[in-house]
């Protein structure tokens, strides 16, 4: 159940986008059945989506990714430490490396490459080729969506479809 404190009068900047662009469903299906396919741990997609949405500001993605986490039974600890991954004692090797891509991504590295040959290496020891295809399709698939929330700014805990403004 979510609890809100904000008004009734609440709502998105932008209408759903779908309204424009029906194809928009379509494409988020496809993504969703991709990064789905079992090569990837559900609790791991939804602990980097989650981490993704942190990254950026996001209340709706933080909102979203953590109201899912609890549906699948995710622990509470490691959802509140998803924060600060890098010295949580909740989180598996294969879980860190999939953590640190989507800050290599999403943060810029004055020093050289956001994704280095060492972190690919690491990754590619916990993951083989079409889960590493799959968590790049996860990181992918939540970039898709961002923008979407921080700029139209969709209602964070409501149903998808109802968060847009008609």
């Amino acid at each position: 159940m979510t609890t809100s404190t904000e008004p009734d009068d609440v709502t998105s900047r932008l209408p759903n986008p779908g309204r424009y662009f029906p194809e928009l469903g379509t494409v988020s299906n496809a993504l969703a059945k991709i990064t789905r396919n079992g090569a990837v741990p559900r609790a791991t997609i939804g602990l980097v989506q989650l981490r993704a949405g942190q990254l950026v500001g996001s209340t709706y993605h933080t909102v979203r990714q953590t109201e899912q986490l609890r549906r699948a039974g995710e622990a509470e600890e490691r959802i509140t430490a998803v924060s600060s991954w890098r010295d949580a004692p909740y989180f598996t090797d294969a879980e860190r490396v999939a953590l640190e891509l989507v800050e290599a991504v999403l943060v810029p590295n004055p020093a050289g490459r956001r994704v280095d040959d060492e972190l690919y290496a690491r990754a590619a020891a916990h993951y083989d080729e079409r889960a590493l295809w799959t968590l790049t399709l996860v990181i992918g698939q939540i970039c898709l969506f961002i923008p979407v929330a921080l700029i139209a700014q969709p209602i964070p805990g409501t149903p998808i479809g109802k968060n847009y403004r008609d």
